[in-house]
């Protein structure tokens, strides 16, 4: 088996890391979206109940969030248990199941309590009678409380009030009303008590800012001794296991993973596939490279650039080879072929004669033919020295005619 090399190790190793710091980050936000207007346990946005559900754990109650359906309330000991119906959703209301008030029923004839909340948990208790609220319906409503009993005691509370409770049975006690509408009653059934509200407001997160909405949630469960049962079932009984996911950020998780996994395929792909040797392109020969020079310096018109680098290559030929010093190489042309005569015992009047005239072609613009013939003599003068240097016995002409050129 092949093994990965220490840059696939090192990579899959840091996607690795990342991709696991994108999902438990996604998992351990919170819900950063507050448009969930259930008041379920799970929801942290404004309309949810999560701070009632953990305040009252707090508080040494014993808090049990209910997620089975209505019919397996009977394996509850319902005299010590207190059941918060907080705006079932209309998929629960839609289900088809007969008699589905009979095990609510049940629930409060062996002693048990109900705090339901909205028009349609009224749906499933006893004698409910709710209609829709006489005055103007705003977000909120300072209520009114009447009588002494505990819920009236709560003071005064901030509840939105779209309905109210229309009956008039003398058996069901009002305890807080908005105008001439109640909005929290409370009636007994059996050995169990019905507490209603008129919405879910003074348990949602929002509204337990309010004292008066806090105490009528104390009032409502009951004391410690009792366990409180949230009932989730009735929020989200036909939705997806997705549903716990909502609010949550899954589809950046998802668009992020992606991008690394193409940026992977992208960096690593072409280098995985077939490799072929690099196409050499060939290599211009040097009577090319010489043409494609000399091309360039006549487009230019740069015959004296050509001058100065034959005179610079005569004087360094007369410094390394010829042993010249420095002062007298900065000297000019006739103490430069004085000093070569002197060393080597040859005729330089035409080496003087050429480095003279190299010189002036610094400040004029020789023609292409004149400038030729000039580079030609001064890098014969280097051929003929460097023969008599390598031949001290033979008397090799430093001059030679020179070419006659019209200039």
């Amino acid at each position: 088996m092949k093994k990965l090399g220490s840059d696939w190790k090192f990579l899959l190793i840091f996607a690795g890391a990342v991709i696991a710091l994108i999902v438990i980050t996604g998992i351990l936000a919170p819900n950063r979206e507050d448009r969930d207007p259930r008041p379920s346990t799970w929801n942290s946005g404004s309309a949810g109940a999560k701070a009632a559900y953990l305040l009252l754990s707090r508080l040494g109650y014993n808090t049990v969030r209910w997620e089975q359906p209505e019919a397996e309330l009977s394996s509850i000991d319902a005299s010590r248990a207190t059941l918060v119906l907080a705006e079932p959703s209309p998929s629960f209301t839609a289900l088809t199941d007969k008699d589905r008030q009979q095990p609510f029923v049940d629930f409060l004839h062996r002693g048990g309590r109900i705090v339901a909340t909205g028009a349609v948990a009224a749906l499933f208790l006893p004698d409910a009678k709710v209609t829709q609220a006489e005055r103007l319906f705003t977000d909120l409503c300072i209520t009114t409380p009447e009588g002494p009993d505990p819920l009236a005691r709560a003071g005064e509370l901030e509840m939105a009030a779209p309905v109210r409770w229309s009956g008039d049975d003398p058996a069901v006690r009002v305890s807080q009303t908005c105008g001439n509408g109640a909005v929290v009653v409370s009636y007994r059934k059996g050995q169990g008590e019905i507490i209603w509200w008129a919405s879910a407001t003074p348990l949602t997160n929002m509204g337990l800012h309010n004292d008066g909405n806090l105490r009528l949630l104390l009032a409502s469960v009951g004391g410690p001794s009792r366990t409180v049962y949230f009932d989730e079932f009735v929020h989200g009984v036909n939705e997806s296991p997705w549903t716990a996911t909502r609010g949550t950020p899954l589809t950046a998780i998802a668009i992020q993973t992606s991008c690394i996994a193409a940026l992977l395929l992208f960096s690593f792909a072409r280098g995985s596939g077939p490799k072929r040797a690099l196409v050499q392109p060939p290599r211009a020969s040097p009577l090319e490279f010489v043409e494609s020079m000399g091309a360039l310096y006549a487009k230019a018109g740069a015959g004296n650039v050509a001058i100065a680098a034959a005179e610079r290559r005569v004087r360094e030929f007369l410094a390394h080879e010829g042993g010249l010093p420095a002062e007298t190489l900065r000297s000019g042309p006739a103490i430069i072929a004085a000093a070569v005569h002197a060393r080597f015992g040859c005729d330089t009047a035409q080496l003087a004669t050429d480095l003279e005239a190299a010189r002036r072609a610094e400040y004029d613009s020789p023609r292409p033919s004149v400038a030729l013939a000039l580079v030609r003599r001064l890098d014969q003068h280097i051929a003929s020295l460097t023969q008599r240097i390598r031949n001290p016995q033979q008397q090799a002409p430093l001059e030679q005619k020179p070419t006659q050129e019209t200039a």
